[in-house]
């Protein structure tokens, strides 16, 4: 089982906001000075499991993982057959004796858990249906570097609420402070445990988390607009009926006008131009999105980092 002291990074509530501030501090630091830090020099081994098709996160996690000094040891996880060859479970206490870290890319939050339960080392979020962390704080990172701040900025998500970056930003963007408004068609919105856990954040920083169906209202005076593939890996049987219902929540350029003029535009890729937002908006000057992929390896290294002074401390 997980050793006493051990922290996890399996949802974006597992960062306190002052965590959250730190780690988002430390990722800025690491980004002006890349090559200084070396928690993990030795190398000490970080294993990366991928379940899903991967482009960013593998190479951010390893690039990043390989500037702190350590080594990104790759685990295929269609051949591992995690789950299926070997319980989670038996895999956990076998990785985390060769690895400092395990960060896993897979399907039901459900394994990540079971994950951290028996490792004994931390277990970092690399993406599940249910929550994309590592995402939001790459997210995060890009607002702040733009806006000069998080606190009390309107962040507007328009698409499937339901998704994993659904259900971070409302967790992510309360424990900022933010004011975050979701607008789903109906029977894509947030779940409402979701909903009343960032609604709880939300009080104790001065933010907020609304959902509803309007995209124009969500979008209107927001400072970030932010938008994702309606097809989120495992649903590709659904594209016809999804690019139907989700048609009218498109981030067009005539939906982004509606945000305030200096307004920027988030998607955390792969993007599909012309479905859930033009490309006009996309490759225009207020869209962040090349920024949001750098940041993955800054805002990763800083999580990493946190996990492993937090394990030592």
């Amino acid at each position: 089982m997980s050793a006493p002291g051990i922290r996890h990074f399996l949802a974006d509530d597992d960062l306190t906001p002052e965590e959250q501030a730190r780690v988002l501090d430390l990722a800025f630091e690491l980004k002006q000075a890349p090559y200084d830090a070396k928690p993990l020099a030795g190398p000490r081994t970080v294993a990366m499991i991928f379940d899903k098709q991967t482009l960013r996160t593998q190479a951010s996690f390893a690039a990043g993982i390989a500037e702190l000094g350590g080594y990104p040891m790759l685990v295929d996880g269609a051949l591992a057959g995690i789950g299926v060859r070997e319980s989670v479970s038996d895999v956990a206490q076998v990785l985390g004796r060769q690895a400092s870290v395990i960060v896993w890319r897979t399907f039901a939050q459900t394994r990540l858990e079971e994950m951290a339960r028996y490792a004994g080392v931390p277990v970092v979020n690399a993406l599940t249906d249910e929550f994309h962390p590592c995402q939001l704080l790459a997210d995060l990172l890009t607002v702040r570097e733009h806006k000069q701040q998080l606190a009390g900025l309107t962040v507007a998500f328009v698409g499937d609420g339901a998704s994993n970056m659904g259900n971070s930003w409302l967790l992510a963007g309360a424990t900022a402070g933010m004011h975050v408004r979701i607008a789903s068609p109906e029977g894509y919105l947030p779940d409402a445990e979701i909903v009343e856990r960032a609604a709880k954040i939300a009080a104790t920083t001065g933010g907020s988390a609304t959902t509803g169906t309007d995209a124009i209202a969500a979008v209107t005076g927001a400072d970030v607009v932010v938008t994702d593939t309606w097809i989120s890996m495992g649903k590709e049987e659904e594209a016809e009926a999804r690019a139907a219902v989700f048609a009218p929540y498109s981030l067009t350029t005539e939906l982004f006008d509606r945000a305030k003029p200096d307004a920027i535009a988030m998607h955390c890729l792969p993007a599909y131009r012309g479905k859930e937002i033009d490309a006009e908006v996309l490759d225009g000057p207020q869209s962040v999105v090349w920024d949001e992929a750098e940041n993955r390896r800054h805002a990763q290294k800083a999580i990493l980092t946190f996990l492993m002074e937090e394990a030592t401390s």
